[in-house]
């Protein structure tokens, strides 16, 4: 997720359960990998095995590209291809989940990706463009036939974007016909649900997004209940010192400057998501929010600890 599964976030979600993290989706244009915007998602200081990059990208000869030089210069183990991206942006120039319309394109770009590395190559989707044009069983057998290694499918079409809720039967179908592995996603927002759609689904793993912003640590209670039937939740000293860890790390990858600004928006997702630890949030929120210094930001988070 573009803006989300930063280097800071991948490092918080690993330790805190999850098997494998995967980069910001970037663009597969190589030329533009020296804007500081690409360079920081490339960027880690922490170490990441399997090191997992999305790319995404509208031609084969551009996801080729972009697949080698993820391999050959930016030390992936594996590269994703990101198909199921709904974003307007990303539609509109025919990439993301508008490859979806276009059968033989997706054959001819996984196909190229497939040969241009030597590491293997998995695919992220949707189920289809629309309601009417759901098309995932067709993109699971071109994907298998040109050698994509992991299939991941999120539960909606791209015109659903979040709205509704997932769908799975149609990933259960997939993974009943598939010789390759297959995951879900898509509304996994509790220990409970994914345990639910696992079992539906057959999945042979499941990935976590949105679910997870303020709450890394739903990986670990996810796996606990599903081995032992309980989970444990975070108390508000555990919260804060997350927060606190999590804001430091976002100083040190973007700097003072955009540092402080990306804290805000994951502090206030900390916020909404543990809605029953935080009294006054929207005040402590606009307090937070109204901060230009690394330095003061922790200072006030700190403070939450004596209120």
């Amino acid at each position: 997720m573009a803006g989300v599964t930063d280097a800071p976030f991948r490092h918080l979600a690993s330790r805190l359960g999850a098997d494998y993290t995967i980069s910001e989706m970037i663009t597969s244009q190589t030329h533009l990998w020296q804007s500081n915007k690409t360079s920081r998602r490339l960027k880690s200081n922490f170490i990441e095995s399997p090191k997992i990059i999305q790319i995404g990208g509208a031609s084969a000869e551009v996801v080729a590209d972009g697949a080698r030089a993820c391999a050959k210069d930016a030390g992936a183990d594996i590269v994703e291809i990101n198909m199921g991206c709904p974003a307007k942006k990303v539609c509109n120039v025919l990439a993301g989940s508008a490859l979806l319309r276009d059968e033989r394109l997706v054959a001819n770009i996984l196909s190229a990706a497939v040969q241009a590395v030597n590491i293997p190559v998995y695919l992220k989707t949707r189920l289809g463009w629309d309601q009417e044009n759901k098309n995932i069983l067709s993109i699971a057998k071109i994907a298998e036939e040109n050698g994509i290694h992991s299939l991941t499918i999120h539960g909606r079409t791209r015109c659903d974007y979040y709205n509704g809720r997932a769908s799975y039967d149609l990933i259960a179908e997939v993974k009943a016909n598939s010789k390759i592995p297959v995951f879900a996603n898509g509304d996994i927002d509790t220990p409970a649900k994914a345990l639910e759609v696992w079992r539906v689904t057959q999945a042979d793993g499941l990935y976590i997004g949105r679910a997870a912003l303020g709450r890394p640590w739903l990986f670990q209670q996810i796996k606990d209940y599903i081995r032992t039937g309980l989970f444990s939740q975070p108390d508000l000293k555990f919260v804060l010192d997350l927060m606190l860890e999590h804001t430091g790390l976002i100083h040190q990858h973007y700097g003072d400057i955009l540092g402080v600004r990306i804290a805000r928006k994951h502090i206030k997702w900390y916020l909404e998501a543990n809605a029953d630890l935080f009294s006054d949030r929207e005040t402590k929120f606009a307090n937070f929010a109204r901060i230009e210094s690394p330095l003061e930001q922790l200072t006030y988070l700190n403070s939450w600890f004596i209120q």
